[in-house]
């Protein structure tokens, strides 16, 4: 019994330190607002959460298992979609092999591994040629992700990404911009906890 009440006492701590780390979120400490917020393309009736990163940045690679804990119980309500960076020729280099990836529908199974190639594994994998080996281990002919890489469609894509970069005032990454009004900056855990209280803030504005 007494156990119980220990553990009781615990969660209503918890609860209660939670609360309080919300309740002191605040604009230009903890996120940016937006000036003037961008268009989204969640499906109706959903609030739309976009991150930026680049590969090869070591912010990034810490707040991913952050953003995968996440992920794994999104709110029903969430739309979440990824954008690679291209903000300058290197990081553009590293955008289009992952559109590439996405659009051969191998970016599920190769997202994870490639960070962890280049920072754990200290591969140089940031221009065409060494990202077309990599993803040729996962069954990616070179020649087709060659001849998709400064394609037509990929180069849209890159297009979109600045421009939305630009939109949001983007100056680095990781950067988490939830429903196209608010932008959050971080590598630890304390980013979703922000994008958790910043979806529950337009839920309520509803």
């Amino acid at each position: 019994m007494k156990k119980l009440v220990l553990s009781g006492l615990s969660v209503a701590a918890l609860a209660f330190s939670m609360n309080a780390m919300a309740a002191d979120f605040v604009a230009g400490k903890d996120y940016t607002v937006i000036a003037n917020p961008g268009k989204t393309v969640a499906p109706a009736g959903q609030l739309e959460v976009r991150e930026f990163f680049w590969y090869g940045c070591p912010h990034c690679f810490k707040l991913e298992p952050h953003m995968q804990a996440w992920l794994k119980q999104i709110p029903k309500d969430v739309y979440f979609l990824r954008t690679p960076a291209a903000m300058n020729k290197v990081w553009e280099q590293g955008a289009r092999g992952y559109y590439v990836s996405e659009a051969l529908g191998v970016r599920k199974k190769t997202h994870i591994p490639l960070f962890h190639a280049i920072h754990e594994g200290g591969q140089q994998i940031f221009d065409q040629a060494s990202q077309a080996k990599f993803f040729a281990r996962y069954g990616v002919p070179e020649q087709k992700f060659n001849s998709m890489f400064n394609s037509f469609p990929i180069t849209a894509k890159i297009a979109e990404s600045n421009k939305l970069a630009q939109q949001y005032q983007l100056t680095g990454v990781p950067a988490v911009v939830v429903n196209g009004k608010y932008v959050v900056q971080g590598e630890d855990g304390k980013v979703t906890q922000v994008v958790n209280y910043l979806l529950e803030k337009e839920r309520k504005a509803k």
